[in-house]
């Protein structure tokens, strides 16, 4: 068995090429641009370790894989659209860089080129996988729609937060790792597990990514403290102080976020504080990590063959504030 780390080298070391023709170069380079900004390729991984959790890995694994990374890429240019973000992985977005025009096209055609490596698969899993990807596909348009909608709603619940993040976010992490439990034969029940795990670990790397956001030691974090905070952005955090906020609280907490005063992250960080939200945002996401371990334990495997699995999700959760 081998571990999480080498097999998303492997996947790196095989994905590191040009998967697009010359010409129009004004097409192709956008797209292949973003392919070159890296990534830790945890989706493809999955894929691979979701396969070899039952067996040897098919090599038609390698063609999912590339398939999901191609999809993933594809989002994340059409999202850097929609969020007006100027960088990605510390460069530039394909549409800074290209323009707004030429990066719709470049993402459409990257998911072209999913189908394309789909394609070259044997035919004995390919039926099960496309029906598993293009179910995925359309719940990840969802997520990102519900997101865009959560910007102009009033009112968000927790519920439909969490719905939201496992559609943007936790299905591709999940489906990732079925289709690997498919190419490597697993049952229905086994499949439903790993898809199950990957889906609440999902959930619970977005509520520990909010609490870092929030709480986080930036040298380790790696982002601005308080990002959410300055851009009013409805995360676990936000959703639950309004729900648990006292009325005085709330009046306050409405008057920073209408008025971006200077000191706002440091004054909504204290009714944060105040509320609890830190040690609530910690026991939901042990919740969610609890919930996937128990779908990765009721997979009828031995014990040894998880390990990279483990490995994921500390790796994914585990991380120092």
């Amino acid at each position: 068995m081998q571990s999480f780390i080498e097999l998303s080298k492997i996947f790196a070391d095989k994905f590191s090429i040009k998967h697009f023709p010359d010409e129009p170069d004004t097409l192709y380079s956008p797209a292949q641009y973003i392919l070159q900004l890296g990534g830790k390729r945890i989706r493809p991984a999955c894929v691979l370790m979701g396969n070899e959790l039952f067996g040897e890995i098919n090599p038609d694994s390698f063609y999912v894989a590339t398939a999901i990374e191609l999809f993933h890429n594809f989002s994340l240019i059409h999202d850097d659209i929609m969020d007006k973000a100027p960088l990605r992985r510390g460069m530039q977005t394909v549409h800074t860089r290209y323009g707004e025009s030429t990066a719709i096209l470049a993402g459409d055609v990257m998911l072209v080129q999913a189908y394309e490596y789909l394609n070259k698969m044997n035919p004995e899993h390919l039926q099960s996988i496309l029906s598993l990807f293009n179910k995925t596909a359309k719940e990840v348009c969802e997520g990102q729609q519900l997101d865009m909608d959560f910007e102009t709603k009033a009112t968000v619940f927790l519920s439909e937060y969490i719905k939201m993040i496992s559609l943007k976010t936790s299905v591709l992490l999940a489906s990732s790792l079925q289709m690997g439990a498919v190419m490597g034969g697993a049952g229905i029940g086994s499949q439903e597990h790993l898809y199950n795990f990957g889906k609440n670990l999902g959930v619970a790397f977005q509520v520990q990514d909010d609490y870092l956001d929030a709480f986080g030691n930036p040298e380790k974090f790696g982002k601005q403290i308080g990002g959410d905070i300055l851009a009013n952005k409805k995360t676990f955090l936000m959703i639950h102080v309004f729900e648990k906020a006292s009325k005085n609280q709330l009046t306050e907490l409405n008057q920073l976020i209408k008025n971006n005063p200077t000191d706002k992250i440091e004054k909504v960080l204290q009714i944060f504080r105040d509320c609890k939200v830190d040690e609530w945002a910690k026991s939901l996401k042990e919740h969610y990590l609890q919930k996937a371990l128990h779908h990765l334990d009721e997979i009828a495997v031995v014990s040894s063959r998880k390990s990279s699995l483990f490995e994921l999700a500390e790796y994914l959760i585990q991380r120092e504030s």
